[in-house]
């Protein structure tokens, strides 16, 4: 069962600790590059904003982007903006999307995301909660993978790992986290079973393409090499 109150709390409580984070911030340190290779952190600032925006449009009935070329456009557009530029545009078009969700709506229904990707109306606000954490950490600014809410780090292990499920690049493989817990995930690919063991905040880092997996204990198989999100 997916509560999307919950999530849309959750994604706020995210937005404010971003928010005071990138406040401390100046002008300089906005153009320094981000930990997302060719983007400087003001593209990471830009590309939350218009992914804001973008969830408004899906929540709303319209094209989550207006095109890919579009998208991208917007993204360097806003990129070299000043420290105070970038903080009002978060702010403002994260109200856009509290104030879109905010509105009486069938969350049970089927909305499309980008690429012909469709989805339940009541994941998307976790679909923005993973934006907001996780480009976080992209920036850089002293929030970690260690530092993330460990409900987002299972949420989003078991979404990463559901993910790949099946798919024709991964082996069948288990992911096992030293508390306990543990996911399968591939099963397409030849090989395995593989099993990768480490901490979550390891785990999720590999999944999501944040980290080498080099962190990890791997049995019965390489690492496998999952492809880009």
């Amino acid at each position: 069962m997916i509560d999307h109150a919950h999530d849309l709390e959750l994604v706020q409580t995210a937005t404010d600790r971003l928010l005071n984070a990138v406040g401390a911030l100046d002008d300089a340190a906005v153009t320094q590059s981000s930990r997302l290779p060719g983007w400087t952190r003001g593209h990471v600032l830009a590309h939350l904003a218009r992914n804001a925006d973008a969830l408004v449009n899906v929540l709303e009935g319209r094209p989550m982007y207006v095109s890919g070329e579009a998208r991208d456009a917007d993204i360097e557009d806003g990129a070299p903006r000043p420290l105070d530029e970038q903080l009002a545009d978060l702010r403002q078009s994260a109200e856009r999307f509290r104030q879109a969700t905010a509105v009486p709506q069938d969350w049970s229904r089927t909305v499309e995301l980008r690429n012909g990707v469709t989805d339940q109306a009541a994941r998307v606000p976790f679909r923005r909660w993973v934006e907001v954490e996780l480009h976080h950490v992209d920036l850089g600014i002293g929030y970690e993978l260690e530092d993330l809410p460990a409900e987002f780090v299972e949420r989003e292990i078991d979404f990463l790992t559901r993910r790949f499920a099946g798919h024709r690049d991964v082996p069948g493989t288990t992911v096992a986290a030293e508390d306990g817990r543990s996911w399968t995930t591939g099963g397409g690919a030849q090989g395995g079973p593989v099993l990768v063991e480490g901490p979550a905040a390891d785990l999720l880092g590999w999944l999501a393409g944040r980290r080498d997996g080099s962190a990890l204990r791997v049995k019965g198989g390489a690492l496998p090499a999952l492809p880009p999100l």
